[in-house]
């Protein structure tokens, strides 16, 4: 994680401090780009936090992809090509980032539930996330 953090992270840091589960503080972090009221994303994203309740895939990378989604989708299929391919490629190209850098992309593996050791804290997974999110809408403009 970079030692200064941009004003994603921090509002995404900010988010989870007050109480967002680490889907909610990713996916928040970005409404503003997509002209989604908070209300809505929060809603949208809770049932991703704790790796979907289950801990399974971490919620700061569901959080991640649905930005991903948000940006890549064509919105509908009325006449237009559909992107979900296109859009599952780079969803899989942006977890596979985020395991090289966390070790894992699974909550429970993350936490070290079966180990006991957590690879490390969410707050990390949620800054990681936040900045692979921000690497992707960036090479997006290029």
């Amino acid at each position: 994680m970079n030692l200064k953090m941009s004003k994603k992270v921090e509002q995404a840091m900010a988010f989870h401090d007050k109480g967002y589960n680490c889907a909610q503080a990713v996916a928040c972090s970005f409404c503003e780009e997509f002209g989604i009221d908070q209300e809505t994303m929060f809603r949208v994203s809770e049932g991703f936090g704790l790796g979907m309740g289950m801990m399974d895939m971490c919620g700061a990378v569901t959080g991640m992809l649905m930005v991903i989604g948000m940006e890549n989708s064509v919105g509908n299929l009325d006449g237009k090509k559909p992107s979900k391919g296109d859009t599952y490629k780079k969803a899989k190209a942006y977890a596979q980032k985020f395991k090289e850098m966390e070790g894992s992309y699974y909550c429970r593996e993350l936490k070290g539930v079966a180990t006991g050791k957590p690879l490390v804290p969410c707050s990390q997974c949620i800054a990681n996330a936040v900045e692979l999110t921000e690497q992707y809408l960036a090479s997006e403009k290029e």
